[in-house]
């Protein structure tokens, strides 16, 4: 009897299937089961997020483009604004870099507070750069939008995982986080962060959750939380869900005091 030519394909190996909005389901579930996987294998229990640009360039770029703009190529005002918006950059990737260097030092037997991202450029970038020039793993957390491709080489890869869905990217920042910074952003970074303050207001997230509101002027231009008081949409109290700040020194010395406080004790998710 001769063999069949063409076998029937099972249903979890049709394309066809697996890329249809019948199979939507099985392709959300994946990005929470295959992550879960990948972060028990590694001993991910906690993360320390950062968010912020994805256009925040180094001191570097930036001074490389102020100087091109003096020359002629490109507008002046732009690329003066990207040399000031580059100590976000810095900033950040100074505090992952002492933020890792101390969870190194808690315990050589564990992997607790590492330091989670996007995974894409700017101020993720710069994160993920801290942590690995600290010699740490660190999270890139990436989704698959109409953009230009990207490398932020820093990320470790075995903890590079890129998403199709929104709402499963936030979930895995959300759901290991213990603690989050946010440096200045557009509508990506205003989303994240207005989630985030929106579980722990409602008290949807159980977990005590730090949030740093890095840079002062940007943010008190940006959102002007007291309007809200003041309009009576939000609570008082509720202004004081957000640590604000200019320092590296002292966004460093109140994570550590908060994770010291609520979370050494308890690792892994508490949403």
């Amino acid at each position: 009897m001769t063999e069949r030519q063409h076998r029937p394909v099972k249903a979890y190996r049709n394309p066809s299937f697996l890329n249809s909005k019948d199979a939507r389901a099985l392709r959300i579930l994946a990005e929470y089961l295959e992550p879960k996987s990948r972060f028990e294998h590694h001993s991910v229990d906690d993360t320390i997020v950062f968010m912020g640009s994805a256009r925040t360039l180094s001191r570097e770029q930036a001074e490389a483009a102020l100087r091109k703009a003096e020359n002629g190529d490109g507008k002046l005002e732009d690329a003066r604004m990207a040399l000031k918006m580059s100590g976000y950059y810095e900033a950040a990737c100074e505090l992952a870099f002492r933020l890792t260097q101390w969870s190194k030092a808690l315990d050589p037997q564990t992997r607790r507070f590492v330091v989670c991202t996007g995974g894409g450029p700017g101020i993720m970038e710069a994160a993920n750069r801290g942590a690995a020039e600290a010699r740490g793993k660190n999270v890139g957390l990436t989704i698959s939008i109409p953009m230009e491709e990207f490398d932020n080489q820093y990320v470790t890869r075995e903890l590079a995982f890129h998403f199709h869905y929104f709402f499963m990217r936030k979930f895995w920042f959300a759901y290991l986080a213990k603690a989050v910074i946010v440096f200045p952003g557009g509508f990506g970074t205003l989303d994240e962060l207005f989630e985030l303050l929106t579980l722990v207001q409602t008290h949807k997230m159980k977990k005590p959750l730090p949030i740093v509101l890095f840079g002062t002027e940007y943010w008190r231009q940006v959102i002007d939380f007291d309007a809200l008081v003041r309009h009576g949409v939000i609570n008082a109290q509720d202004v004081e869900l957000m640590h604000r700040t200019d320092s590296v020194d002292d966004a460093y010395d109140w994570i550590v005091r908060q994770l010291a406080e609520h979370a050494l004790g308890q690792p892994g998710a508490m949403l």
